[in-house]
């Protein structure tokens, strides 16, 4: 039968035994402390990707009415929108952010550009609700014409948005435990192949759910457009190694070691 005993006298009898030790010691991680100018330095360049995040989320949903091809070096012609050139960007930024920031401060990017996109798609709006002068370069039917189908590609561009870059974060981060911070090439692409499909064909499927698009060129845009952000995903990979070997030596970061704000003593 089980005997019940008092915590201190069961430590006790470990300790004689040797393997309290072994129990109740617990290895506290280390972590490198960075002093105040090192944190502005760090908060400063947090600012300015959040602002390269947010310009390139806006102005692709500025821009997306204009299509235009490619041809691959004979291999395929893509036909895409040009609305999907800063796109990849986004995912860039918020690979970098995961890496040396963390999931929170990548998490608060993709809410800020959220924001700041309803924002841009409320002033669009209001300077298509105002009437144009006689005299106006620009006038109201050919302003329509560009920006009227904003409001739609805000609302397409948003929701397949969302959805993929809180997936894109998850999956980075997934990985980055599976593989205990090595391997970055690995959780880049593959958080960014599976996160660029969503997009793509969420997008797709908004716009021609609501008459922008037509079905008829759903299929071949999608695969174009899916294979575009592959190929970027994955060139823009040494950017994003070359990225990261900065940040660790700007700020003496270990691999897959992320900056810690709240840190002081080498402990957490």
């Amino acid at each position: 039968m089980w005997q019940k005993i008092e915590v201190s006298e069961f430590r006790t009898k470990l300790r004689k035994r040797k393997i309290l030790p072994i129990i109740f010691t617990v290895q506290k991680k280390q972590v490198t402390v960075l002093s105040i100018q090192d944190k502005l330095v760090a908060q400063r360049t947090y600012l300015i990707l959040g602002a390269l995040f947010i310009a390139s989320l806006v102005v692709s949903n500025l821009i997306f009415q204009k299509f235009f091809y490619w041809d691959f070096f004979g291999i395929y012609t893509f036909e895409i929108s040009v609305g999907i050139l800063p796109y990849p960007i986004t995912f860039l930024i918020t690979d970098i952010i995961s890496e040396v920031y963390g999931k929170k401060k990548a998490n608060e990017v993709v809410t800020a550009g959220i924001f700041a996109s309803f924002f841009s798609l409320l002033i669009v709006v209001v300077s298509d609700a105002v009437p144009a002068t006689n005299w106006s370069p620009v006038g109201d039917t050919l302003f329509s014409k560009v920006f009227g189908a904003t409001a739609i590609a805000v609302l397409a561009s948003m929701m397949a948005y969302l959805v993929a870059q809180y997936i894109d974060i998850q999956i980075f981060h997934f990985w980055k435990r599976l593989t205990r911070g090595k391997h970055l090439w690995l959780r880049n692409n593959f958080s960014t192949f599976f996160s660029q499909f969503v997009d793509t064909f969420t997008v797709l499927l908004l716009l021609c759910s609501f008459g922008k698009i037509s079905w008829s060129l759903f299929g071949g845009l999608l695969l174009s457009g899916f294979l575009f952000k592959v190929i970027v995903a994955a060139l823009d990979t040494p950017l994003l190694y070359a990225a990261v070997f900065a940040f660790r030596k700007r700020f003496g970061l270990k691999m897959g070691e992320e900056i810690n704000y709240s840190a002081s003593n080498g402990q957490e």
